[in-house]
């Protein structure tokens, strides 16, 4: 019998290790860490910059790291904040989008790595599973503290 567990959830906490190696040996020569990746990525696919709480939806961080990430890269010139009302968004400055032009290259690379051997068509289904069992694994963790809740009333 087929082995779900070690199929599915080793293999994806291997998949995020490796991730997280590759990130960290990316971005270790500017003397950041994964998390600016991340950070950055989505910076540089949002012109009009971003929240921290948006930053934090978006990367599935919490909200300390993403303030020590992005205080970090607006100690290094990479960010600068826009305030909008009671929100500031932080903005890639001109050398944070050469940066991030960098390390989205080194992305680009990874996942091309990553894709070796696999084809377009492949990797459109493989993506679409993912990103299915994702929101069915959210749903059912939502579902989880709600019937955690209700025991807890």
């Amino acid at each position: 019998m087929e082995d779900l567990y070690v199929n599915f959830a080793v293999t994806i906490s291997k998949l995020n290790k490796i991730i997280q190696r590759i990130k960290s040996l990316e971005i270790s020569k500017y003397g950041l860490q994964p998390i600016h990746v991340s950070c950055c990525y989505y910076l540089s696919k949002n012109s009009s910059g971003l929240t921290a709480k948006e930053l934090c939806e978006l990367t599935i961080e919490d909200k300390a790291a993403i303030s020590r990430a992005l205080r970090t890269m607006q100690q290094k010139g990479y960010i600068e904040y826009d305030a909008h009302g009671r929100n500031e968004y932080a903005k890639l400055t001109k050398e944070g989008s050469k940066f991030a032009d960098n390390i989205n290259e080194r992305i680009d690379s990874a996942v091309k790595a990553g894709s070796v051997n696999i084809t377009d068509e492949e990797r459109t289904f493989f993506y679409k599973f993912l990103l299915d069992i994702s929101n069915n694994l959210i749903n059912y963790y939502h579902y989880l503290l709600k019937n955690e809740d209700e025991k807890n009333e």
